[in-house]
């Protein structure tokens, strides 16, 4: 089966649709850093670096042939909580809108899209969801927790589940039991330069002095920084919070000579984000790196959505 990723980033919803049996046969992103990355992990793939809503909807699918599904994440940034809780309707409202077209175009028997849950708060939402009903989708939403698809990371989105021509399901079954925590993506002690906790700023000395009250000064823990978490860090026996395009996890651990500190990994977030350790975030830094993972799909999660959604379409494709 054949899949298009549309605001496909690095590609980490595709790895999920590879899992679940489609090949992805192009992505379309406006961010090139992204796309080269999406490019080593999809080598059969064409790329397309440009604005979705800006491509030539029939030109492209000369291209690249009928497909199966497209699996969508447009900008979440616009949709997301400003000050004072009141939902930002800022710019770019059409790039959720821009899937419409493709679908109307394409028709293909699954169309996923992947949003954080304020998207529902989006003035333009009913207008979307109404053109997928207007073009014959059968539309259900999930707002869906990562750590329940075998994540080690509680992050929490919206999907949009459409299938053509048929009601979508009300319910994503999980393929994965157990719910791993931070200690399953953690590289052994040693393998990462550390730094004195005592050579820090106050600022995160003052943090890190809150776990040390909790938990004891003989335990390692993340602290956290930015976002809105009230503690400012984690025991290694809970899942991660949500990982962003801004490192923001450190690890603390004791040792013969004082508490050392360092930021969480590539490879660790990778791990978090339930993505193999060959995924290639980038040839770019650190910080844009981090920046493709965390503006990606935990790929656990579009896989099961997708095979929920092949399973329920392949007796009407077998007919």
């Amino acid at each position: 089966m054949r899949a298009l990723d549309l605001f496909c980033g690095g590609g980490l919803s595709s790895v999920g649709a590879h899992a679940a049996g489609f090949t992805t046969v192009a992505g379309v992103d406006f961010n090139p850093h992204a796309l080269s990355a999406f490019g080593v992990n999809n080598p059969q793939a064409r790329t397309y670096c440009a604005r979705v809503e800006e491509i030539d909807i029939p030109a492209l699918s000369d291209e690249i042939g009928p497909i199966d599904a497209i699996i969508a994440s447009p900008a979440c940034t616009d949709h997301s909580r400003a000050k004072g809780s009141r939902p930002r309707d800022l710019v770019n409202m059409e790039t959720a809108l821009a899937v419409l077209p493709y679908a109307r175009r394409m028709l293909p028997p699954i169309l996923v899209i992947e949003n954080v849950r304020e998207m529902r708060n989006w003035r333009g939402y009913p207008e979307l969801l109404q053109g997928l009903r207007d073009i014959g989708y059968g539309v259900s939403e999930h707002v869906l927790d990562a750590s329940d698809y075998g994540v080690p990371q509680t992050r929490t989105r919206l999907f949009i589940v459409c299938l053509l021509g048929r009601a979508a399901p009300l319910t994503i079954p999980a393929l994965r039991t157990g719910r791993p925590t931070v200690l399953s993506i953690l590289d052994p002690k040693g393998t990462w330069k550390t730094r004195p906790l005592a050579e820090k700023v106050k600022a995160t000395r003052d943090r890190v002095e809150k776990a040390f009250e909790a938990l004891g000064h003989d335990k390692s823990f993340l602290t956290v920084f930015y976002g809105s978490d009230g503690l400012g860090y984690l025991p290694l026996d809970r899942q991660l919070r949500t990982i962003t395009t801004l490192g923001r996890f450190a690890l603390v651990e004791p040792g013969p000579d004082g508490h050392t500190i360092r930021m969480l990994q590539i490879p660790e977030l990778k791990r978090a984000m339930g993505v193999p350790e060959t995924f290639h975030a980038g040839s770019g830094s650190k910080r844009e790196q981090i920046r493709v993972i965390g503006n990606g799909v935990c790929a656990p999660v579009m896989e099961a959505i997708l095979t929920h959604c092949r399973d329920l379409i392949r007796p009407a494709l077998a007919a």
